[in-house]
């Protein structure tokens, strides 16, 4: 298994222009919110809603990405354990509006997407999921590692 640093660096290597990283500064976060609001969606079964409105496939996909993330860095799992609780609560916001999650998710889904690639286009590198569909789940942490550097948290 790769270590954290091999993640950043390779992550890294295609996100170097200062404006492709403000982008993914701005893009990723709207993305993981945007699936995280799609898995919201999908329907779960009664038991669990018994249990907890917050027991949906959405809750289920971040405990196994913070689990992930965990096994890569105590301090970045603690950090996105946060990020990601966060983003759930926004979601949960955001389908209490009059028009389906789904339909709102869409629209910041396709705009951060856009947005994601124009960074691309202009850092003249290829997504790096291109390569390894994994770096779709690194992309997140890689912004939080990116933060922890400038506060100078260690990780």
């Amino acid at each position: 298994m790769r270590t954290v640093e091999q993640w950043f660096g390779e992550y890294g290597a295609s996100h170097t222009h200062p404006r492709n990283e403000l982008l993914h500064f701005i893009c990723v976060p709207a993305i993981v919110l945007t699936v995280i609001g799609f898995l919201w969606s999908i329907p779960t079964p009664a038991v669990f809603a018994d249990v907890s409105p917050w027991l949906n496939w959405a809750t289920i996909c971040i405990v196994l990405s913070v689990i992930y993330y965990f096994s890569l860095s105590a301090a970045l799992g603690l950090g996105a354990t946060i990020s990601l609780g966060i983003l759930a609560y926004i979601v949960s916001w955001l389908d209490t509006l009059a028009w389906p999650l789904w339909a709102t998710c869409l629209v910041i889904f396709v705009i951060a997407w856009i947005g994601q690639f124009i960074g691309h286009h202009i850092e003249g590198k290829r997504p790096s999921f291109f390569k390894d569909l994994q770096f779709l789940l690194i992309g997140p942490l890689w912004l939080l590692g990116h933060l922890y550097r400038k506060l100078g948290i260690s990780y």
